[in-house]
């Protein structure tokens, strides 16, 4: 599966002793290092506070912190480096309050991109035992209580925006709530992330395309909706790498005879023959409107790339898929390396194309238009980018340790 022609930059000599790493305030990287370890350290050149993450001036609790900082844990985890770990602690000790509580988080907000940090509360408790984490994790896990919910019992993707159900929200939501149920042991709380993930399926599968559309309004009042379908327009590329995330991450955590388990893994391997289909043939990466791949003004985009080779690469180990799309990740991974990445005089990493946001709805209202897409500014080092970057290379790397050997 390894072919010689991947053109990978990996410098594998120190995957067998570990990393070294170098103090939190150097400003140099090292070349020698695995890609992972190089982009959690440019990170933390580029942002000195772990707060400050995703260009923040002031404090927030935000999916995107619990994006990047367990991916940092995972690097901590599997190459040590304190300066790490204590920069992960960092954020979440300014965060969390003694009694649990979480600076800026109201969970009256019913906002489900709020529980994604919960996943990295986990392994800081792990690691710390102290117990004002334990709280905080109770707390985000008593918002799924009272989140409102559709009839059919899919999650609101935020209080503000009712009836609805966006990709995004199940990467948010369920892999977190996997995760408490097999760390507290709730078997009955299974059935219900299996829901998620089956019914964000059925409300936006797309039949002419076999892909997922961004979003769908129950009620089939959004101007962003179909009146016959409530599904918006498009398939945007992060919303179904956010699905794709969610899959083989909540899986982990599902035990294989719970109900739904097999339907969630035909709904996975039906995105990753989709993402294979559109993968662009020069680059190896993904177009910024999925449905819309090729077409003028779209464009390679770096969040989506990221995640969908995270996904492959993680389903590919865990066979939850064929392992001849292995080399769909390769490809993607090279591409982002040849395509994507920039290296400064310092060595310090950057990676290019990423979208910085886009939505549905809301008070500056986002139509979901194929021009609305390409409209949203375009950034380096998103940390939707940057998170699931550290993740893929973790586990090519992973492959590198075990047998793929082939690669330069």
């Amino acid at each position: 599966m390894c072919k010689l022609f991947y053109k990978l930059f990996f410098f594998g000599a120190l995957l067998g002793t570990g990393a070294s790493t170098v103090p939190l305030m150097a400003q140099q990287v090292s070349d020698k290092q695995p890609w992972s370890v190089r982009m959690v350290e440019s990170e933390m050149i580029r942002n000195p506070e772990s707060w400050q993450l995703d260009f923040q001036s002031r404090l927030k609790w935000d999916y995107c912190h619990g994006l990047e900082l367990q991916a940092m844990l995972d690097v901590y985890d599997t190459y040590g480096g304190e300066h790490i770990f204590d920069y992960a602690l960092a954020y979440a000790d300014t965060m969390v309050q003694a009694d649990g509580s979480i600076l800026t988080y109201k969970l009256e907000e019913y906002n489900i991109d709020r529980l994604n940090p919960g996943k990295y509360l986990f392994r800081i408790y792990d690691q710390t035992k102290n117990v004002k984490y334990k709280k905080a994790i109770d707390l985000l896990r008593s918002q799924l209580d009272t989140h409102p919910r559709n009839d059919d019992g899919g999650f609101w993707h935020k209080k503000i925006y009712p009836n609805q159900m966006w990709l995004d929200g199940v990467y948010m939501g369920s892999p977190f709530y996997a995760e408490y149920a097999y760390r507290n042991s709730r078997p009955q709380d299974y059935a219900d992330v299996v829901k998620q993930f089956l019914l964000a399926a059925k409300h936006t599968y797309d039949p002419k395309t076999k892909l997922y559309r961004h979003a769908t309004d129950i009620a089939r009042k959004e101007r962003w909706g179909d009146p016959v379908t409530g599904q918006s327009a498009h398939s945007w590329g992060r919303a179904m790498g956010w699905y794709a995330m969610a899959f083989v991450d909540a899986l982990d955590f599902i035990p294989k005879h719970e109900a739904g388990r097999d339907s969630m893994l035909v709904i996975l391997n039906n995105i990753v023959e989709q993402v294979k289909r559109i993968q662009d043939e020069k680059t190896g990466l993904w177009y910024q409107v999925l449905d819309r791949s090729g077409d003028k003004g779209n464009y390679l985009e770096a969040t989506c790339s990221t995640m969908f080779i995270y996904t492959i690469f993680k389903a590919v180990r865990m066979e939850y898929i064929d392992k001849s799309y292995l080399e769909v990740a390769m490809k993607g991974y090279n591409g982002i390396l040849n395509t994507l990445m920039k290296v400064d005089q310092n060595g310090v990493i950057s990676i290019s194309n990423c979208c910085a946001v886009a939505g549905l709805g809301g008070a500056n209202y986002r139509s979901g238009t194929y021009e609305y897409y390409l409209s949203e500014p375009v950034r380096d080092n998103d940390p939707k980018a940057v998170g699931p970057f550290i993740m893929a290379s973790l586990e090519w790397e992973r492959l590198q340790r075990f047998g793929c050997k082939r690669a330069k």
